[in-house]
Formats: structure tokens, C-alpha cells, sequence
């Protein structure tokens, strides 16, 4: 576990069901997850994750 710090650095990762997170960036993603390409601030991530994942249903689910 971590401290939620909004001073941290964060990366946006996703798992095989395009569902996405936000993880530490000094940290390496976790079994399952990969990162996309965007870190930054809490806001800055949230934010792609807010454009980028629109349909919340799992990827399994959209086919």
C-alpha cells in the first residue's frame, strides 16, 4: 500500500479488459496492468483516464 499523496508523480496503467488506474510511477505496474505512456500529477492522469476510458464496461463485455 501507499500514502495517497497529491504531490506524487503517478502513471496511468490498463489491464487485458481496457480498464485503466492510476499507479505510483516510482513503483513498476503491477502482475496484469502496463503503463500507456502518461504520468504526471493525480489530476493530470485522472484526467487522461477520464478521456480515455469512456465505456467502463470490461473489454470482454464490448464484444
Amino acid at each position: 500500500m501507499f500514502e495517497d499523496d497529491d504531490d506524487r508523480q503517478y502513471t496511468v496503467v490498463r489491464n487485458h479488459e481496457d480498464q485503466y488506474s492510476l499507479w505510483p510511477a516510482d513503483r513498476p505496474a503491477p502482475a496484469g496492468w502496463e503503463s500507456v505512456g502518461v504520468t504526471g500529477p493525480k489530476s493530470a492522469c485522472l484526467s487522461h483516464i477520464s478521456t480515455a476510458w469512456t465505456d467502463l464496461r470490461p473489454l470482454s463485455l464490448r464484444s
